[in-house]
């Protein structure tokens, strides 16, 4: 049998989002961090010299997952192409999810301020695919309904990632996860890689004539101007554990994940406050409740404005992206 080849010639390296979006993005689960690939693969580890470790303990609980992302050929991208089901839908927006949960909010703003790649905001929101015959049988249609939007691919380690970019321009990761036993913990951090990734080897591999099945999003990767602020935020007041970390990029998890966040300062370095109203519109990270009041005690003893909104803890990070929690 022969599979629907990707594209032709697919770029390597995925690409930057573009200046143009059209809509709003708003994120509700979030996981798996974009490594910039490199010819031959580069793998990055926090010390050569280290020895097997395990994950280093986050304050969030060991549950903590990632919720809904908030971004009109966009709503045919996202049900044609990657499959997603219509859970409900208005004249302006269209909430999007898989197995009856929200993954994504897609919602129309002609006249908002457009994204840049240079400011802070959204990279890529990264959807979670429980298999490779999942992740095959979403490739596989995407090549037929949208090759144009194929990106880059990469052997990560912890995963095997594959990138596209929506009709707006938002970075897109489809993933899969490798057994959590064979990732590589070294001083507590996690070892990733960008090694090489043949997407239409992958689909001959593990296309086995199953629908694409039901990602969630299993982590959000942000641009931000500083990466100090970035830790002080996202580790020392939010909680998570730093992962990972590379020139230019910080990786962020609970619960002994590889990462739920990610930040780095690849083009956006020395951003300041978001100035742009289209492309991320928030994100979410879903714990217990207890998780969130003790949550709410750390942003109140480091004099970090929050507020709740319909029994969501609502806050921003440094440069405006909106990050809400919620208890499933």
């Amino acid at each position: 049998m022969e599979y629907p080849a990707v594209s032709a010639g697919f770029a390597t390296v995925p690409s930057s989002v573009p200046a143009q979006s059209k809509s709003r993005f708003r994120a509700a689960i979030i996981i798996g961090a974009l490594l910039v690939l490199a010819a031959g693969g580069t793998w990055w580890a926090v010390s050569a010299n280290g020895t097997d470790d395990a994950p280093v303990a986050s304050v969030l609980p060991a549950g903590t997952r990632m919720g809904p992302v908030h971004l009109d050929p966009m709503r045919a991208y996202y049900v044609d192409a990657l499959g997603l089901g219509v859970l409900d839908e208005t004249d302006s927006a269209v909430t999007l999810g898989a197995g009856g949960r929200e993954v994504l909010s897609i919602t129309e703003d002609v006249d908002g301020t457009p994204d840049a790649p240079t400011q802070a905001g959204l990279y890529h929101s990264a959807f979670l695919y429980e298999d490779e015959a999942s992740l095959a049988a979403v490739l596989a249609k995407v090549a037929r309904t949208a090759p144009q939007s194929f990106q880059g691919s990469a052997d990560h380690a912890v995963s095997l990632a594959f990138y596209l970019g929506d009709p707006d321009g938002n970075g897109v990761e489809l993933y899969v996860d490798r057994p959590a036993d064979e990732w590589d913990w070294k001083d507590g951090k996690v070892v990733m890689g960008s090694a090489p990734l043949d997407p239409n080897a992958f689909i001959a591999e593990h296309l086995a004539g199953q629908d694409a099945g039901t990602p969630d999003i299993g982590h959000v990767h942000l641009r931000v101007g500083d990466l100090d602020q970035a830790r002080a935020f996202y580790a020392d007041t939010l909680g998570f554990a730093v992962t990972s970390e590379t020139n230019g990029a910080l990786f962020f998890a609970a619960g002994g994940y590889h990462h739920h966040v990610a930040t780095n300062t690849w083009m956006s370095n020395g951003a300041g406050a978001r100035t742009s109203d289209l492309g991320l519109g928030s994100f979410t990270v879903e714990f217990d409740d207890g998780g969130i009041a003790k949550l709410k005690e750390r942003l109140d003893a480091q004099g970090v404005n929050h507020r709740n909104v319909d029994g969501v803890l609502v806050t921003e990070d440094p440069w405006g992206n909106t990050v809400r929690f919620t208890a499933p």
